[in-house]
């Protein structure tokens, strides 16, 4: 099924049933929203609070909205937004307290996962991409997520940016070259070489 025909679903399954339609957005989006979650905030139970407070926003939303603009609802970069936004609102609020760096946590296939000494040096590689991806501004860190993390198409992460498709490619690209530059520095030498022109770790 293709995102565009499953948002369609998702839509139609929203406008029959309230309650059974967001059982069914959360199920087939809310691997992404934790994804990002964990990808925008400091801690693994930051996110989960973070992923949590994003679907009740969610939900709390789709009650007041009238037929029209559920039947117009582009699904996933919607709710992406939300997560982005209270991502955001957290941030703010903790500006005044020291935080670790984000956490950085992208799912891999279950086909992926390696012995016990290349999973180590990957966890390794993980952590200094975390500390890079904390130094970059906002918007850049965001759409690289959404872009390298997540997958989304570039007109999606736009929708989530809120900003044009040119602008949202731009971000990404600073982002990634912002990010490369960082992990070539001294201190860092492995995950840097596993970051490929994409912006992808490398296997």
């Amino acid at each position: 099924m293709t995102p565009d025909e499953t948002a369609d679903r998702l839509r139609r399954a929203l406008a029959r049933d309230l309650d059974a339609g967001f059982a069914e957005v959360v199920r087939v989006h809310g691997d992404v929203v934790h994804s990002v979650a964990r990808a925008l905030t400091a801690r693994a139970a930051d996110a989960e609070d973070l992923a949590a407070e994003s679907l009740l926003r969610a939900y709390r939303a789709l009650r007041g909205y009238d037929a029209g603009r559920v039947a117009a609802l582009a699904v996933r970069p919607w709710l992406l937004t939300i997560v982005r936004n209270a991502a955001r609102n957290s941030a703010r609020d903790a500006s005044r307290r020291p935080a670790p760096p984000p956490a950085f946590d992208p799912v891999e296939p279950a086909s992926e996962i390696a012995g016990p000494a290349q999973e180590a040096l990957r966890a390794d590689d993980r952590r200094q991409l975390t500390a890079a991806l904390a130094a970059l501004p906002e918007p850049q860190r965001s759409a690289v997520v959404l872009r390298h993390v997540v997958g989304l198409p570039t007109a999606e992460v736009a929708q989530v940016l809120g900003c044009a498709g040119g602008t949202a490619k731009s971000h990404v690209s600073r982002g990634l070259r912002r990010l490369r530059t960082l992990l070539t520095e001294p201190a860092d030498t492995g995950a840097a070489q596993r970051v490929s022109v994409s912006g992808r770790s490398a296997p």
